[in-house]
């Protein structure tokens, strides 16, 4: 009788350090080691193209990681755990928890059909600190503001459990699994290559990047944070996104680094990572609809031209067409700069949040469903523990006040090089000569601003002001 077989199923944790469900399939014995790539879903759920690529990457670092014997699949994963049943004297299967609805709709799919062949299915928490769901106020009902979520729920709840060890594996290979290639995770667009040299991907890199940012970045966080020329900020995001290095592995190092208010406060951001899942776990519909009700009747611009603009980094608004430009370039994009563009979008452009949400989940290699949706809903004021509506980033001041030797916004908008610093984060206040000078030609060099920032934030402020009264 041929021995029994015990799957994990690889997701969104690439790694395998500290990954509750493979461990404790490794515990049970034999562990034929799964990757499914869902084709099957809504256009809606297909993951943006820079997400594509570097999970390509990933799964191929992971793969190496274990001699190769990651059996990669392609399509529906009940048709999937079906075929593989038929195979395998499958004993058990093990992964970790989901935060969106459709994955977990997949889950209950794949318990009930484990459960109708009597196979032992669980799932673990190995995604978020605390379980996804459980942190909820004392009458049980869930947080809607940050503070009180982390304060009073996340750190009096027991402690986020010790990261654990990689785990010994005798595997099973799958000799009529796909590979990689054949599974279909490829990004068709060429642009994405221009991403690697910005990446070490994968659990080695995951960890190379903690240490450096332990080392030399920790020190100062709490304000060096808001620099995007400066090197204090963690750059972890799309490694927790893939799973390529557990928030408890972050977390633990963190604290061991010492009790400072910049450790502190980098503990806290990782707790907006948590917010943002509990968040889509009590509001699944969280990419496409407001929080707050009353913003449904907002009366959002259509300007596919601004929306353009906004998108290649053309506004003729320096910070803003930086971090535009820094995103095609690199996936990425400084914290403080998307909060810049984002407010800029919404508030001096009146177009729809969503229209920022869609381009970002395309663009970015750290998209979340969680995370992506949570925090632009939070920008345009309408979600939870959301940023006031009277809260409108000026895009010249914030580059004075956070890039004021300008060489984040030189550097990825350099038309503008030489552009004195006076005039650097608005350039259409300067002379003619002057702009001259430094070989800047507005509106042939460099655009001119698509819209008056002055004029445009009063009118977002009479627009938001409308929902008020009338809320």
């Amino acid at each position: 009788m041929p021995a029994p077989v015990h799957v994990h199923w690889f997701r969104h944790d690439l790694r395998l350090k500290d990954n509750p469900a493979l461990a404790a399939a490794a515990k049970e014995g034999s562990v034929l080691c799964i990757y499914i790539h869902q084709n099957h879903f809504s256009k809606k759920h297909i993951p943006g193209e820079a997400r594509q690529w570097w999970t390509h990457h990933s799964l191929a670092s992971l793969n190496k990681s274990i001699d190769n014997k990651l059996a990669f699949y392609s399509g529906d994963p009940a048709d999937v755990f079906k075929n593989i049943l038929e195979r395998f004297p499958i004993a058990s299967v093990h992964f970790n928890e989901a935060a969106s609805a459709h994955q977990r709709q997949t889950d209950q799919s794949i318990e009930k059909l484990l459960s109708e062949q009597d196979i032992e299915c669980t799932i673990h928490s190995g995604c978020t600190l605390w379980p996804i769901g459980e942190i909820l106020k004392d009458d049980g009902t869930p947080y809607r503001v940050f503070t009180p979520f982390f304060k009073k729920g996340c750190l009096k709840a027991e402690p986020p459990r010790l990261p654990m060890r990689a785990p010994s594996l005798s595997l099973v290979h799958d000799k009529f699994a796909l590979s990689l290639t054949e599974c279909g995770i490829l990004p068709t667009h060429a642009w994405t290559k221009k991403m690697n040299p910005h990446w070490e991907i994968g659990e080695a890199g995951a960890h190379k990047q903690l240490k450096r940012f332990i080392q030399h970045g920790l020190q100062g966080y709490k304000e060096g944070r808001n620099f995007p020329a400066q090197e204090h900020v963690s750059r972890l995001s799309p490694h927790l996104q893939y799973g390529e290095i557990s928030p408890n592995t972050v977390w633990y190092a963190a604290q061991e680094a010492g009790d400072s208010d910049d450790i502190q406060h980098f503990l806290s951001e990782l707790g907006w990572r948590e917010f943002s899942y509990q968040l889509l776990f009590h509001n699944p519909k969280l990419a496409e609809k407001n929080l707050q009700s009353k913003f449904d009747a907002f009366p959002w611009s259509k300007s596919a031209k601004k929306l353009t603009a906004w998108q290649k980094g053309l506004t003729g608004i320096p910070i803003v067409d930086a971090g535009m430009r820094e995103l095609w370039a690199t996936g990425y994009m400084h914290n403080r700069v998307r909060m810049i563009v984002g407010s800029f979008l919404v508030k001096n452009c009146l177009l729809d949040w969503r229209d920022g949400e869609r381009w970002f989940w395309d663009c970015l290699v750290d998209a979340d469903a969680a995370n992506n949706s949570a925090s632009w809903q939070w920008i345009a004021g309408c979600g939870a523990d959301a940023a006031p509506y009277f809260r409108i980033f000026n895009p010249v001041t914030q580059g004075q006040k956070f890039d004021p030797d300008g060489d984040y916004t030189r550097h990825w908008v350099p038309e503008l090089a030489k552009c004195p610093d006076l005039y650097l984060f608005n350039p259409w206040e300067a002379p003619t000569d002057l702009l001259s000078q430094a070989g800047i030609i507005l509106g042939k060099t460099y655009p001119e601003p698509i819209v008056d920032l002055k004029a445009s934030r009063e009118e977002a402020l009479a627009a938001f002001q409308s929902l008020k009264n009338n809320g």
